[in-house]
């Protein structure tokens, strides 16, 4: 309960069932194109995701990578900075008049200041960048796909725990089934006998799979956060920001590359090849599209949309690459959709607390009595004023004649 400021009447405090309703009129609101448009950005995003895993495939020389995965990052980094200045421009030439201009320093500082928590996911996408390479050389296309929707159980434990996220009963069970669904798609996808930096295959693969799905979980709940936080700052600028960070912060990388290796490594364009060209495109188009998800979705609703691309992805590495889609890989992805669907479920929503809503039903009852006895004392006030006698004393005018 809330207490008014002005007249000290006790009022209802908004509920997360209040806010969800004013949400799905908002949407309901909305128009056919503009939603159209949502499908494709979801569709968009099912596509870009599918592919990088098969672009980093390509990229392959032998088995090994002949360029420099950081150089890769790098140059992602700067295509994504070069996009957020030229649509920053193109959103300060259409604002409206009054509004607080984008361009000017003092704008500028200010929303460095304020979005100065974005260094922090910047820095765990340089590591989650370089990882996604790493990935590779142990796994499929396919599988590396897979183990990536283990990130949502992760970012679901962070957003309960940092974001005070709510999840029900049936959603920490659909999650469950997700992992389920990943591990049999997971069981003998690594080759008997290999072995990669002096370690078992199964340690070292799971020391990278660990790595592999904490980081980025935290980069993700982190950069959400930082974006929904700074909610009235434009997204090209909070983007601008995000992406800058990590453009310094890989460019730090090649600089060590180039005292542990030499000279010679600081050629960021060594081994490239039309294959890495589209994957630093893929990778710039899909973290723009991830930015929109984290400020106006949120992170499970992007990572359960990733998981769509898994069947693109298997499919697409048996075309080309003659990867065989055994019964696991089948199982696995159906374990997944019913866990998606059983996650998105309007039976898996979480309920409202039984104490919110028994003051609505408090207050909506009270209103009615106040109704009912304002009608009762109408009433009797007609009454008095019907059976009223006017005696000699109220016959006498009230001014003097």
């Amino acid at each position: 309960m809330m207490e008014c400021s002005v007249c000290h009447s006790k009022l209802v405090s908004p509920t997360t069932k209040t806010v969800s309703k004013a949400y799905d009129r908002h949407r309901s609101k909305i128009s056919s194109k503009y939603r159209a448009l949502n499908v494709l950005l979801v569709v968009g995003d099912c596509m870009l995701v599918g592919l990088q895993p098969i672009l980093v495939f390509m990229s392959k020389v032998d088995g090994s990578f002949k360029f420099s995965p950081i150089s890769v990052n790098f140059l992602t980094e700067v295509a994504k900075v070069l996009f957020a200045i030229v649509m920053l421009f193109f959103q300060a030439r259409h604002q409206k008049v009054g509004e607080k201009p984008l361009l000017s320093v003092s704008t500028f500082v200010q929303a460095a200041r304020n979005n100065v928590l974005l260094a922090v996911p910047a820095f765990l996408y340089a590591i989650n960048n370089y990882l996604k390479f790493t990935m590779q050389l142990y796994f499929n296309p396919a599988t590396v796909k897979m183990l990536s929707n283990l990130k949502v159980l992760v970012i679901a434990v962070l957003l309960k725990f940092i974001m005070r996220r709510r999840f029900s009963i049936i959603q920490w069970e659909a999650l469950a089934l997700l992992l389920i669904g990943i591990s049999v798609n997971q069981m003998r996808s690594l080759p008997e006998g290999t072995s990669a930096l002096g370690l078992p295959v199964a340690t070292s693969a799971y020391v990278y799979t660990l790595i592999f799905v904490t980081v980025p979980s935290m980069a993700s709940v982190f950069n959400e956060y930082a974006l929904k936080s700074q909610f009235e700052t434009s997204i090209y600028l909070q983007n601008l920001f995000l992406y800058g960070y990590g453009a310094i912060f890989n460019f730090l990388a090649i600089l060590v590359t180039v005292i542990i290796k030499g000279p010679s490594s600081f050629d960021i364009l060594q081994g490239h090849s039309k294959a890495t060209m589209f994957l630093i495109f893929n990778n710039a188009a899909q973290g723009i599209l991830s930015s929109f998800f984290f400020k106006y979705a949120d992170t499970i609703l992007k990572k359960y949309s990733s998981t769509v691309a898994t069947i693109f992805t298997g499919i697409a590495s048996a075309a080309l690459f003659g990867h065989t889609l055994t019964i696991n890989f089948v199982l696995g992805i159906s374990i997944v959709f019913i866990s998606m669907h059983q996650f998105f479920s309007n039976l898996s929503k979480v309920k409202d607390e039984p104490q919110n809503g028994t003051l609505e039903m408090m207050d909506a009852q009270n209103n009615h009595k106040l109704k009912d006895s304002s009608f009762i004392n109408m009433a009797a006030g007609a009454n008095d004023d019907a059976s009223h006698r006017v005696g000699p004393d109220e016959r006498q005018p009230l001014l003097p004649t």
